[in-house]
């Protein structure tokens, strides 16, 4: 997979993506990352990449001439691409779809990809409107910029990428994978300050240990995370999709 970054901050990107699981796909080229300065993309002495928002308000917005350049120059004429080598453009924004586990598992399928970080007030609606295919939030709170984000997104899309992780069952136990956060777990030693690991965990009888890490994963979602039980109870009580004959 390739990963393009497009941001007014680069050197923001110097110390995540040098370290851990992204380090070692990078090495392995697994992955490739590049990242690209907005400013390089501007023609003027004070390399201007804003300006005030039309009809008045608070703040800056970014303006639509770099990031048509840029983005037109980093992924070539998307017309002239087949599907498969098409560059999926993805606008980061508070005003995007929330960005879960399946959006990530959907864009790890994705060859190539473009992240545009936005910053200010926003960006000008054309480049929402003419440029890019996608728009995801993180979360529902608001950051400086979409570097943070960008941050967050390779990183979950990167470790479910084929070899990331050295195994393919490395992450299929992971916090939301099903539905669902992940059942609590222990390592030694066995008993710590007097709380012990519980008997189950130790008894060797895998099926009682994979009954008892369900039941207590359910427990846990539904304690701290009822939104999830709840869609987990609706996806089960669903009847499945069928066709009229």
């Amino acid at each position: 997979m390739h990963i393009d970054i497009l941001t007014l901050f680069p050197r923001t990107f110097e110390g995540p993506f040098d370290e851990s699981i992204i380090k070692r796909a990078r090495e392995r080229q697994l992955v490739d990352i590049a990242i690209h300065d907005l400013r390089d993309y501007t023609h003027d002495t004070h390399r201007t990449v804003d300006d005030y928002p039309y009809g008045g308000g608070a703040g800056m917005l970014l303006k639509p001439e770099p990031l048509f350049e840029a983005i037109e120059t980093i992924t070539g004429n998307p017309c002239l691409r087949s599907e498969r080598e098409c560059c999926w453009k993805i606008l980061l924004t508070p005003q995007g779809r929330i960005f879960s586990h399946e959006v990530a598992q959907e864009l790890a399928t994705k060859p190539r990809l473009l992240l545009v970080c936005g910053h200010y007030e926003g960006v000008d609606e054309r480049v929402r409107e003419y440029m890019v295919n996608d728009e995801i939030s993180i979360g529902d709170y608001v950051l400086s910029g979409g570097e943070f984000a960008a941050m967050v997104v390779v990183d979950a899309i990167v470790r479910l990428l084929p070899d990331v992780l050295g195994s393919e069952d490395a992450n299929k136990e992971d916090s939301h994978v099903w539905g669902m956060l992940e059942y609590p777990q222990y390592t030694r030693p066995r008993v710590f300050q007097g709380w012990e690991v519980p008997s189950v965990l130790m008894s060797g009888n895998h099926a009682e240990i994979a009954k008892w890490r369900h039941e207590q994963a359910l427990k846990r979602t539904q304690r701290r995370r009822p939104d999830l039980a709840a869609k987990l109870q609706e996806a089960q009580l669903s009847p499945p999709n069928s066709e009229e004959p």
